[in-house]
């Protein structure tokens, strides 16, 4: 046999199929008794059928490096899937709804009242500090007071398997194409464990971004027209962004393709003339979005956008400003905001997190670096940030410089012990470190995706997943045990 799950060793780690034992969980069960009856020959077959699946559907991803540039990858995926339990997942659901309810709560009221700063819970100079704090937004609120209408949070399991928020991505999140791509590769390769089990679908998620992105219409038409925005080709999201666009039978554009009039209303040029534009999923941040307001030398944005949706004439999905919450420091003060606009504690802990413009959390943070994940406030995708017990002396002595210069920008963290799942590596079966970036849309009513995307990091050892850095995904099955 290929697997053998007696030589699998999961000691000290949390997996999520295997106990400590080497037994399966109860709901990983089935699929682990499966998977061990495989012979090797038939491992190969499934690997090379998933692989072959993913060329032909053309799933890539693109990254950069100073030796190639900017290069296509093929999407790596992992045949093996994540398995969550729904009961587990019910929790995770609630937890996750009440945590982005909360923040679209506090960024309108950032741009507006203000009270949460008046009222002492979230310090004034947080804000006057923050880059994603938009001035031009002040005073305004779009429709249901909802900023974040797409949110991808991350979240991470611990060695005592508790589920925490790693942080939340609320300004352009991406990677919920390759959630729905993933899923449709593993109904090619394991038609027979989708008979086995009873697996929560995630196939609807363009139909429900569509219907979120279509009540945002200014307009009372039946057909709102949308579009999604795009940088263009060269950006490492195109293929999402494409992929979503087709799914929802919506309109990909870049920024030259559309221009707001003298009516302050977009327009999107076609072969038939101009027409009006409803709804932008825009998938550009907002320093390009609109050269009259932000970034003068812009060439991804349209001029006047931003006049057209404070005039109320178009709906824009994120809303510009919304990446003021989409802050590692803001992140460590999620618990407070939830009490404060909820008057509930929070479902989902976060990790717990030092804040570096705190004289007291700073001076730990220095004195303790060497064990520390320190990063900054508003890189994303791994970079900028300091891996303590992975990094040498002169990067710790790098970092506290970095620090004591500007302690707003920063956070620090424990080092936590991320939770493993089996991954094929060459012909055998190997823990790797893991992570869930599940997909919230928020419009009249919040909808969480029954999983979301399960980023792998394929290097032994290794606590970083991005696939920007190395890492892989995998398909995330939430199972229903009673249905």
């Amino acid at each position: 046999m290929a697997i053998r799950w007696g030589s699998y060793k999961v000691k000290g780690l949390h997996d999520e199929l295997l106990r400590a034992t080497g037994k399966p969980r109860e709901y990983s069960e089935i699929l682990c008794n499966y998977l061990k009856n495989l012979s090797e020959r038939e491992i190969g077959e499934f690997k090379a059928a998933a692989e072959s699946a993913i060329q032909t559907m053309g799933i890539t991803f693109r990254v950069y490096n100073e030796e190639e540039g900017s290069i296509d990858r093929t999407w790596p995926f992992d045949i093996i899937p994540r398995l969550i339990d729904k009961k587990e997942w019910d929790e995770v659901e609630r937890g996750l709804k009440q945590r982005v309810k909360a923040l679209n709560m506090f960024i309108d009221d950032l741009y507006n009242d203000q009270n949460i700063i008046k009222d002492g819970v979230f310090p004034a100079s947080l804000l006057k500090k923050s880059k994603n704090f938009l001035h031009e937004c002040k005073g305004f609120s779009p429709k249901n007071g909802v900023w974040a209408h797409i949110c991808g949070t991350d979240l991470v399991r611990d060695n005592d398997g508790q589920i925490y928020v790693l942080e939340d991505n609320l300004r352009v999140p991406s990677g919920v194409s390759y959630m729905l791509e993933n899923r449709h590769v593993m109904k090619r390769v394991f038609p027979e464990m989708f008979a086995e089990y009873s697996i929560l679908p995630v196939d609807d998620y363009p139909s429900q971004l569509y219907d979120m992105l279509a009540e945002l219409s200014p307009r009372n038409i039946e057909e709102p027209e949308i579009v999604v925005l795009s940088p263009g080709i060269y950006n490492s999201a195109y293929f999402e962004h494409a992929y979503l666009a087709q799914q929802m039978g919506a309109e990909l554009v870049i920024g030259t393709d559309l221009v707001v009039k003298d009516d302050d209303c977009v327009y999107m040029r076609t072969v038939s003339g101009l027409a009006r534009v409803d709804v932008i999923y825009r998938r550009i941040d907002d320093w390009f979005i609109d050269p009259e307001v932000f970034n003068p030398d812009s060439v991804l944005g349209i001029k006047g956008i931003i006049r057209a949706w404070k005039a109320g004439n178009v709906a824009l999905a994120n809303a510009p400003g919304s990446g003021v919450a989409d802050d590692k420091v803001v992140y460590a003060y999620v618990p407070e905001i939830i009490k404060y606009y909820l008057k509930e504690e929070a479902i989902l802990p976060n990790v717990p997190t030092y804040k570096c413009n705190n004289k007291k959390e700073r001076e730990y943070v220095l004195e303790n670096i060497e064990n520390m994940v320190v990063k900054p406030a508003n890189e994303s995708g791994g970079y900028g940030m300091l891996i303590g017990p992975h990094a040498t002396t002169s990067e710790h002595e790098k970092f506290r410089k970095l620090i004591q210069d500007d302690p707003r920008n920063y956070v620090a963290q424990p080092m936590l012990t991320l939770s493993t799942a089996p991954t094929l590596i060459d012909k055998k079966v190997e823990p790797r470190h893991l992570d869930l970036r599940p997909f919230i849309l928020s419009g009249k009513d919040i909808q969480v995706t029954t999983g979301g995307l399960t980023r792998v990091a394929l290097v032994k050892g290794s606590m970083v997943v991005n696939s920007s850095q190395g890492g892989g995904s995998k398909d995330t099955w939430i199972v229903d045990m009673e249905g």
